[in-house]
């Protein structure tokens, strides 16, 4: 296990590198990684952080080579691992939905239930799951192969049948498969050590931490807003608001007017500031958010 004073965490090397490092700096942590290298320095000197390929991490963090981590839902019931479930973190355009491990078949084929591939062959990266998937739905498979890539491109040939992550199907239709049933939905998760959790420092670290990567994920999507209001005006400025709570209204120095600040959808201001511009708002300022903390 790792030492008292040092929380050890390990982000996922490949796909969601990038972001995570953009979800790090959002929060207030600089990180630096070489290209080469697997170690990512941090700047805190009460964390050290490593990178593990998503499929490894949950069973280093059982382990206690890392004390937490990030990692999708899929992996830590592929490897059946018993870690601590901290949070849900959606946070980039990848993870902003689940990803659904499909079962999918060749277009031409008379495939149609899970039922029909009874004797056939599987071919997928997520065997375990796939293989407790059929044996949930009574289906005999002949096998269940681990397929090292370009797993699309097996059926009908190589392969009678995949599972395979996919976001919108759009790489299953292009390699001309249709999807005839959902396996398992995934999305990141933050875990943790079951023993590293029981100490007082570092669960408090892990709290910390927590609390402000889901304040960054949260301002992802987010702008403040801010305006002066004549006050006659107020309530139909108020009317437009979709305010997170209720917004701040502060008195200016001129009697008549107030200044009033709230966090909105970063997707409704193009519609918004023109409406609120009519009903009498002026000098609106719109800016970037780095975290939203309720």
């Amino acid at each position: 296990m790792t030492s008292a004073n040092k929380l050890r965490i390990a982000l996922p090397k490949g796909s969601l590198e990038e972001a995570t490092y953009h979800l790090f700096k959002r929060a207030g942590f600089k990180t630096n990684v070489n290209p080469r290298s697997y170690i990512v320095s941090i700047d805190d000197p009460e964390i050290e952080v490593v990178l593990f390929r998503p499929q490894e991490m949950s069973r280093y963090v059982e382990d206690g080579v890392v004390d937490c981590g990030l990692t999708g839902h899929d992996w830590i019931v592929e490897n059946e691992s018993d870690v601590v479930e901290l949070c849900e973190l959606q946070y980039s355009k990848r993870t902003s939905n689940p990803v659904r491990w499909v079962l999918a078949v060749h277009e031409t084929s008379s495939f149609k239930s899970v039922k029909d591939l009874e004797g056939k062959i599987i071919a997928t990266e997520l065997v375990e799951v796939t293989k407790r998937y059929f044996k949930k739905n009574k289906v005999n498979v002949k096998e269940v192969e681990f397929s090292w890539g370009a797993t699309e491109a097996k059926p009908p040939r190589l392969a009678d049948a995949i599972v395979e992550a996919t976001e919108t199907g759009s790489s299953l239709r292009a390699n001309k498969l249709k999807i005839i049933d959902t396996v398992i939905v995934s999305i990141p998760k933050f875990i943790a050590n079951k023993q590293s959790v029981k100490n007082p420092w570092k669960k408090h670290k892990i709290d910390n931490l927590i609390m402000l990567l889901e304040g960054a994920m949260r301002a992802q999507e987010k702008v403040g807003l801010k305006m002066n209001v004549e006050k006659k005006n107020l309530q139909r400025i108020l009317s437009l608001l979709p305010a997170m709570k209720k917004p701040t209204i502060a008195n200016l120095t001129d009697k008549n007017w107030l200044d009033v600040e709230t966090i909105i959808d970063e997707s409704v201001v193009r519609e918004l500031i023109p409406a609120l511009k009519k009903a009498g708002a002026s000098g609106i300022i719109e800016y970037p958010l780095n975290k939203v903390i309720p």
